[in-house]
């Protein structure tokens, strides 16, 4: 089970140099984060190694693999990349599923079909390995024939990225937590926790979501340097009904041609001021923290601060949420 009580964590998502890691979870770590979730995202940095050396830098946070696709990577791959970090660092790791981007996948030539299948018998895969059974798994998608992990026998929480409704659904039944993702509104938050609620009933189930938040001393310095990372998340189609919901104006064909042409001065255009506030915590430290907890008080366990690339943005982001000063 996904610890209670958790309050913040930091997302890293895999743009800053890697020689940067180990500052960045050191800095996490002494502003009080209790997780670093590490995003697996096509043609940036590899999640596993990020995770090893954040791990390795760090003596308590816990690091989530953040979210592993079995469209990218095959279920058996991935229970191993968990299982072996949780050998070498035990009670510190979370396995985090997702389909995965979009564009990312396509930019790659893989076509994500059947997600609701394809998903559900990955965490079925990676939960029975991670126990140590020994699995014989015929599915519709997956094939696994008598084999076990060397390393199994590994108390992992399993957590699921989803954004649609039967994804959602299926988090609350077969995992121990969701993950919504980044430049999600509030709207939209609370709209995928009550769709989570049937299926987890009354067992433990950690509701979870990534919130951008950059600091400034004024609202712009806070908003100018997000936008570029709120239009990679909200240019992907999957993301219609978290704009429709905020409220926000914003064309997302436009923002998508814009990004595959790195048109910048365009990406900037489309994603407004109005975009950022509603989909974001932007601006001064008191600014920031108001926000974020408006995300709390919708009923997430933990918000997770993202957007940040740097040691320092890490805690004075931290700080703020906590309403201190650095």
């Amino acid at each position: 089970m996904v610890e209670s009580g958790a309050g913040f964590g930091i997302s890293m998502d895999g743009r800053a140099p890697v020689a940067d890691i180990p500052a960045q979870a050191q800095a996490a770590e002494a502003g009080g984060a209790s997780t670093l979730w590490i995003a697996c995202h096509l043609y940036l940095r590899d999640p596993i190694t990020m995770a090893a050396l954040a791990l390795g830098a760090t003596r308590r946070i816990k690091v989530a693999l953040m979210a592993m696709s079995p469209y990218s990577a095959h279920p058996v791959f991935i229970a191993m990349a968990a299982a072996t970090l949780e050998e070498m660092y035990p009670g510190r790791i979370i396995l985090c599923l997702g389909a995965g981007a979009p564009a990312d996948l396509k930019a790659a030539g893989i076509e994500a079909t059947r997600p609701l299948v394809t998903i559900s018998e990955t965490v079925k895969i990676c939960r029975a390995l991670l126990a140590g059974e020994m699995v014989n798994f015929e599915g519709q998608v997956f094939h696994v024939a008598g084999r076990r992990l060397a390393n199994g026998g590994r108390n992992v929480p399993i957590v699921l990225a989803a954004s649609r409704a039967k994804m959602l659904q299926l988090a609350g039944r077969e995992t121990d937590g969701v993950l919504i993702s980044a430049a999600t509104s509030p709207p939209f938050v609370k709209a995928c926790i009550e769709q989570t609620a049937s299926g987890a009933a009354d067992r433990p189930f950690r509701k979870l979501g990534i919130v951008y938040a950059k600091l400034g001393a004024t609202e712009k310095q806070g908003i100018d340097p997000i936008r570029r990372p709120i239009g990679f998340v909200l240019r992907g189609a999957h993301h219609a009904e978290n704009i429709r919901l905020s409220g926000a104006q914003l064309d997302q064909a436009a923002l998508a041609a814009a990004y595959a042409a790195e048109n910048w001065s365009e990406v900037d255009r489309l994603v407004s001021d109005d975009v950022v506030r509603r989909h974001a915590a932007c601006g001064t430290p008191r600014q920031v923290k108001a926000r974020l907890e408006e995300y709390r008080a919708i009923g997430l366990d933990e918000v997770i601060l993202g957007g940040m690339d740097d040691a320092p943005s890490i805690a004075a982001a931290l700080a703020a949420a906590r309403g201190q000063t650095t």
